[in-house]
């Protein structure tokens, strides 16, 4: 039987997670700024959280904040020339059982949750921008096959990645795909994160990308990993092994980066001047037991 939901040390009623971010650009043209660096909704109840975005020291010209389905926030700046600061503070409570949004959508998993597991199914299965699964079906059904033990497969897939990806800090681009780094066979946690995404897809399980918070990763910086649908469940992988996955806090969810990048300047110019990531786990950090099976919050 497949053991779901490992909280490990450190993951018990009383957890919790302090996770920050600030943001700097440089605005020489007016420009839109759209971030996403708030905790998703469902990563557990918020004890305290504070958001605050200032554009040389004063609000912004205008700020929209919007929310997907699944709990991410997004937040869109229009900013005046100047210097937009973006700063972030949270503290989560996790546990076990999940947050109570999570609880709540388990709870009413009826005949309206099945149609969107389905949909998702099907969003999650074809090919995207950074993960062109339909290029890799050939290799990716020959390495890992296409049977019906999909666990097997992604935990196959998982450690190949392990195994045959070389982790190197700064080696990846924002033009990079899953193919490319199973071409040079090096990629950042951004790059891990699409390949098993990717391959995933290509041997016919749904696989998406999530932007997370990782206490315990070192140096640190906001982290990449994926989830694949087992079970009829979402479980979380992370092949590049920096930090306990029972740690992570949700930040947004997609089809690979393009859906979840921590910030895009979509007009105008905008230029990130600096970025610092903190995410600390508490009482104590969890354990993580790549033997289990582990659902993210």
């Amino acid at each position: 039987m497949t053991n779901f939901d490992y909280p490990g040390p450190g993951a018990g009623p009383d957890a919790t997670r302090t996770v920050t971010c600030d943001m700097a650009f440089l605005v020489s043209e007016p420009a839109e700024v759209v971030v996403q660096a708030v905790a998703s909704s469902s990563a557990g109840h918020v004890v305290d959280e504070r958001f605050e975005i200032l554009t040389s020291g004063e609000p912004p010209s205008s700020l929209a904040e919007l929310r997907d389905p699944e709990g991410a926030t997004m937040h869109i700046i229009h900013s005046e020339p100047g210097r937009l600061t973006v700063s972030y503070r949270a503290r989560i409570r996790v546990g076990a059982e999940g947050s109570p949004e999570r609880r709540r959508v388990h709870a009413t998993a009826g005949a309206e949750g099945r149609r969107s597991s389905d949909y998702e199914r099907q969003v999650y299965l074809r090919p995207s921008r950074y993960c062109p699964s339909d290029h890799l079906i050939g290799f990716a059904v020959a390495e890992f096959g296409a049977g019906p033990d999909t666990g097997e497969r992604i935990a196959a897939i998982t450690e190949w990645i392990r195994q045959r990806i070389e982790y190197v800090p700064g080696s990846g681009t924002v033009h990079d795909s899953a193919e490319h780094t199973l071409l040079t066979g090096v990629g950042t946690c951004r790059d891990f994160a699409h390949l098993g995404v990717a391959l995933c897809r290509a041997t016919g399980v749904p696989a998406r990308f999530a932007a997370v918070y990782a206490p315990g990763l070192f140096p640190m910086d906001f982290h990449a990993v994926f989830e694949a649908f087992e079970e009829g469940r979402w479980c979380v992988h992370d092949p590049t092994g920096l930090a306990p996955r029972p740690s992570l806090v949700r930040i947004a969810t997609g089809r690979d980066a393009a859906d979840t990048a921590f910030a895009a300047v979509t007009s105008g110019i905008a230029d990130l001047e600096r970025l610092e990531v903190s995410a600390i786990a508490g009482p104590s950090l969890p354990m993580d037991d790549h033997s289990r099976i582990v659902e993210l919050a």
